[in-house]
């Protein structure tokens, strides 16, 4: 519920600032709350369900990273300064919420590929945050939109890289499951 509620604080004041990265992460958030929704509903479920969980999930991750990257290439071109008290502020915000969230997970960030994927996104967000409050400080030093971009560039990277690390622990949960199948 945090996860989702931040989405929507993150988006609105994305608009108001004109933060790339800011926009970049209320779509982890929102990623982040259908993470957790998807990840409890299969958790007692059988493996099989579980990767096929995180196989969803971790699509759905790259497909927000690619939109994130293409979205900060468009940004990269355009002019406009955002508003760098609102990036941090809300950034800062946010942080606490997913330190908090964090914090409540760590122990279960090892396991099966959804476990992962839980784990992963939660740390992202993390990252992501302190970058935004970081990107705010260097547009309100430098004047200009270049630290958004960049920031935004990295949760772009984050979000195909943890997809790309969740799909190839999917993989190696099915061939684990075809293995001990095989064996009965």
């Amino acid at each position: 519920m945090l996860n989702g509620a931040m989405f929507v604080v993150e988006a609105v004041a994305s608009l108001f600032a004109g933060s790339i990265s800011l926009q970049a992460d209320a779509l982890d958030f929102l990623g982040d709350a259908a993470n957790y929704a998807v990840g409890l509903t299969v958790l007692g479920m059988a493996v099989r369900w579980r990767t096929r969980a995180a196989i969803g999930k971790g699509l759905v991750m790259g497909t927000f990273g690619l939109y994130v990257a293409g979205n900060t290439v468009w940004h990269a071109l355009s002019d406009g300064v955002p508003r760098s008290d609102l990036m941090s502020g809300i950034g800062l915000l946010a942080l606490a919420i997913n330190v908090g969230v964090a914090l409540l997970l760590f122990r279960h960030r090892t396991g099966d590929a959804n476990r992962l994927s839980v784990w992963l996104c939660t740390r992202n967000d993390a990252i992501a945050n302190v970058a935004v409050i970081l990107a705010g400080a260097g547009v309100w030093l430098t004047g200009t939109h270049w630290p958004d971009i960049a920031v935004a560039a990295v949760i772009a990277y984050l979000g195909l890289t943890s997809a790309g690390q969740v799909l190839r622990q999917a993989r190696l949960d099915n061939r684990a499951i075809g293995l001990s199948a095989f064996a009965e």
